[in-house]
């Protein structure tokens, strides 16, 4: 990928796609993983869901 093209990418993500970030307890977050990692579910597909949840999607 040239990085005219790679900037470009990016520029129009930056257009749809936001980041949030939090820094939590180690252990939390170990455990968080593990119960995912059960559920067969991703940091991003767990938030997404639970974001949905909160604002009655």
């Amino acid at each position: 990928m040239t990085p005219e093209s790679r900037a470009d990418y990016f520029k129009e993500r930056r257009k749809t796609i936001g980041q949030f970030s939090v820094s939590v307890p180690r252990e939390k977050l170990d455990a968080l993983t593990e119960a995912l990692k059960r559920q067969g579910k991703s940091k991003t597909q767990w938030l997404n869901e639970k974001i949905d949840e909160e604002i009655g999607k």
